[in-house]
Parts: structure tokens; C-alpha cells; sequence
């Protein structure tokens, strides 16, 4: 081997002995620092998560801490007592029978942090006492959301059909406190209140009706008398559903007296007799897009019907031994 071979491979020796020591420093000092680096960085990135949870979670107590005393309780039984008891309250208030609505419990609905419970209502009255309700309601001072409101004009002219769900939520881990009743924001006598007796003086909802030409010199008290009919199935109008102490009853409206008669299961009404009240949640008979909360169950002979609530005995259709609520004589 030439001396220039021999520094060659001298040269070569050396940079794989200096790399080799580069391997073992990097190995022994800095990948160890790098690790280190790496975990420091990965703690002060959980602290940052932590601290914002900290900031989220005081922010939530805070809003509990108001919220909290807008609920109506703090259990689900007291809440949706209480919910009910001021319902009926509001609709006393604003004038309307209570014989005239149905409120029917929902939920409770499992959310997360609370739970959702809430009423189902339908009925209907004056144009003046349901502009009350809805402005009493949408007023509330309690933690509540008015969902699916719809308004309908009704048979009589001034009066409007209504149907709305009333929620409110439970909340699982509030804080303790002693509910006391709220004070309603704007009072009905208010100018608040007024601003929607518009709505009221144009009846703006009244159906338009025809006016009927008369004879030329005959005044209306001339006009020969109708001779009086036999009331058919459109005369009886199903206007609640409710429960009194556990047992359903059936308020039907004549239409020709205008009086409201209360009915049980297993009495007469018109040649059907009513079986029981079907408090299910099912879609609606005639649009299937919306849901019915309730109906009653007739029977002429072997064949049973439904009627939903502010329908005449007119709309009823079938129903089949199948979809009749449980425990009913299906014979």
C-alpha cells in the first residue's frame, strides 16, 4: 500500500470514527433534551386546554347561577306541576274557559345538562283573549321557548283556534336555590299589550262571507223562516281532552246552543258511543306533517273511530282493532 493509500484510508478511519461519536453525543445528549423539548411542549399544550376548560366550565356556573332561578324547579314532577299551574293561570287571565283547551305533558326529553319537559295546548276563543295568552306567554318571565304556534280562524266569526307547545327545561346539576314566583314582565293593561289591539279591530283572520242579495222591497224581517233541522254529525264539535283526577273526559261544543257538555267513557253521543281518549303522539289525520298529542275513540257497532280535538264528529275516520290504544275490547 502507497503512502497516498494510506492517508486515504486514514482519512476515511478518522470520519467514520468522528461520525460515530457524532451518533453517540446526539444519542446521549441531545435526543434526551429533544424529548425533553417535546414534553414541555405537550404539557403547555394540556395547561392551555385546562385553562380553557377552567374558563368555559366558570362561564357555564355563571349562566347557571342566572338561570337557575328562571326554572320553575328542580325537579322534573315539581317543574312540570308548577309549569301547569301557570299555564292555567295565563289562561284564565286572558279570558279564556279552560273547558275550551287540552293540555296534555310532554317529556321529559333527555338533553344534555338538563331535561326538556313541556305541554302540548290546543283550544280555542276570543280573538282579544288569544292575542292575551300569546302575549302573555311569549312574555313569561320563566326559562320557556313557544314552539310550533299556529292560529286558525274558527267557525264563529271574532274567535280564533290556537295550538302551541309550551318547554321548559329541568336542569340536572344546578345550583340549590328556593324557587319563588316571578313577576310577569308587561302587564296586560299595559302599552306594550296595546300594540296589538291592530290585530283585533281589522279581525284580520275573520273568514270573508258573502254578502246575500234581498228582494227588492222586502226587508230582512220579511224574509221567510228556514223551518229548523235535525242537528247532523257537524254540529258536535270536540273542543278538549283533558283528565280530571285521573279520568279522561270529552267536552263537546253544540254548535247550534253554543254549550259545552262534558262526556265519559261509555256515554252517548249522537248514536256513537265513546270508548276512551287516546293520548298518543300520532300524525294527524288529515296532514300527516304535523302530530296530534290526543283523540277520542267512538264506537258504532263493530266499527271504531277517531275524532281529534277541534273536529266534528263529521271528520271522524277509522281506526283498527291494531292501532287502538291498549286495553280495549277489540270485539
Amino acid at each position: 500500500m502507497s503512502i497516498r493509500e494510506k492517508r486515504i484510508a486514514w482519512a476515511v478511519g478518522i470520519a467514520g470514527i468522528g461520525f460515530l461519536l457524532f451518533l453517540v453525543v446526539r444519542s446521549v445528549l441531545v435526543k434526551p433534551l429533544q424529548d425533553v423539548e417535546r414534553k414541555i411542549a405537550g404539557a403547555k399544550a394540556k395547561l392551555d386546554t385546562i385553562r380553557s376548560e377552567k374558563r368555559a366550565y366558570e362561564a357555564s356556573v355563571a349562566n347557571l347561577k342566572k338561570i337557575a332561578p328562571l326554572c320553575f324547579a328542580d325537579k322534573v314532577d315539581q317543574a312540570s306541576a308548577r309549569s301547569g299551574e301557570i299555564l292555567t293561570q295565563i289562561l284564565i287571565s286572558s279570558g279564556l274557559q279552560e273547558s275550551d283547551f287540552t293540555r296534555l305533558p310532554s317529556g321529559p326529553k333527555k338533553m344534555r345538562g338538563a331535561n326538556e319537559i313541556g305541554w302540548s295546548v290546543q283550544g280555542e276563543g276570543k280573538m282579544a283573549q288569544v292575542i292575551n295568552l300569546i302575549f302573555q306567554l311569549q312574555n313569561s318571565p320563566y326559562l320557556h321557548r313557544i314552539e310550533g304556534l299556529t292560529l286558525s280562524p274558527a267557525e264563529v266569526p271574532g274567535r280564533l283556534k290556537v295550538r302551541f307547545r309550551f318547554l321548559t327545561l329541568v336542569l340536572e346539576s344546578g345550583p340549590v336555590i328556593e324557587h319563588k314566583p316571578l313577576k310577569a314582565l308587561y302587564a296586560l293593561d299595559g302599552p306594550e299589550r296595546k300594540m296589538y289591539d291592530l290585530i283585533i279591530a281589522r279581525d284580520i283572520l275573520r273568514p270573508y262571507v258573502k254578502a246575500t242579495p234581498q228582494e227588492p222591497g222586502r226587508t230582512p224581517a220579511q224574509q221567510p223562516a228556514a223551518p229548523p233541522s235535525k242537528p247532523g254529525l257537524d254540529n258536535y264539535r270536540i273542543v278538549s281532552l283533558s283528565e280530571w283526577q285521573g279520568q279522561p273526559e270529552v267536552h263537546v261544543r253544540d254548535m247550534a246552543s253554543q254549550k259545552i257538555t262534558r262526556y265519559k267513557a261509555g256515554d252517548e253521543l249522537a248514536g256513537h258511543t265513546i270508548v276512551t281518549v287516546d293520548y298518543r303522539p300520532m300524525p294527524m289525520n288529515k296532514n300527516s306533517m304535523l302530530e296530534s298529542f290526543s283523540r277520542v275513540i267512538v264506537k258504532i257497532g263493530s266499527n271504531f273511530w277517531a275524532v281529534e280535538p277541534g273536529r266534528t264528529l263529521a271528520d271522524k275516520f277509522p281506526i283498527t282493532p291494531e292501532n287502538l290504544p291498549p286495553g280495549i275490547n277489540k270485539s
